[in-house]
């Protein structure tokens, strides 16, 4: 029997993969950007046969994911005002399958937890337009938007003069969500958290 690669053996292929492409070692030559061969020839297209011959890599990962059952989670922790979580996340590079979904919906609660302590003195906003435009929201707004989602995730942006805390609320299929694909099966809400007077740079 042949041996299964692990979540953080899959990422660490993915990520020696990525650098490949990136030093132009891995190319996908039948590519072209317009598809029109006139205009093609004038175009640079080696930064686009990277892309696309990493793209092919990683959808071939995720096939490989999805045939043996290995999940798409990692843990994280964060550790913000003296207070810690460690939480689950699906890793970017990865899909979740229908079990690290369940994962993710049995941390929601916590995460959300975690989110309202540290951030109870913070201004809210919630982004739109692919974050690009804020609302400042309230507290009842996000507990509106997470009773309508199934799973939560954190990131913050922190350095000494600024502290920026974003809960992402998603549903549905996890990379469809992040990358705002799939509505409305699945998609994201992001609320940005930041100290009062500031506004949002993630």
């Amino acid at each position: 029997m042949s041996k299964v690669y692990t979540t953080e053996e899959l990422i660490q292929i993915l990520a020696a993969e990525r650098q490949a492409c990136l030093k132009g070692e891995r190319l996908k030559l039948k590519v072209t950007v317009s598809g029109n061969p006139v205009i093609d020839q004038f175009i640079r297209t080696e930064g686009f046969q990277k892309f696309t011959a990493y793209q092919d890599f990683k959808a071939a990962i995720h096939n490989y994911q999805r045939e043996h059952q290995v999940s798409g989670i990692v843990w994280r922790e964060m550790t913000v005002k003296g207070k810690t979580l460690r939480y689950p996340e699906v890793d970017t590079e990865l899909v979740g399958l229908t079990s690290d979904i369940a994962i993710l919906q049995s941390a929601k609660d916590s995460i959300l937890k975690f989110w309202y302590e540290v951030t109870s003195d913070m201004d809210l906003y919630l982004s739109f337009n692919n974050s690009k435009q804020y609302q400042q929201i309230t507290t009842d707004d996000v507990q509106r938007i997470a009773h309508r989602t199934e799973w939560a995730s954190l990131w913050k942006w922190e350095n000494p003069n600024f502290l920026e805390m974003i809960l992402q609320l998603g549903w549905g299929n996890t990379e469809e969500a992040r990358y705002k694909r799939g509505r409305p099966h699945s998609g994201s809400e992001y609320i940005h958290a930041v100290n009062p007077g500031n506004l949002p740079i993630g």
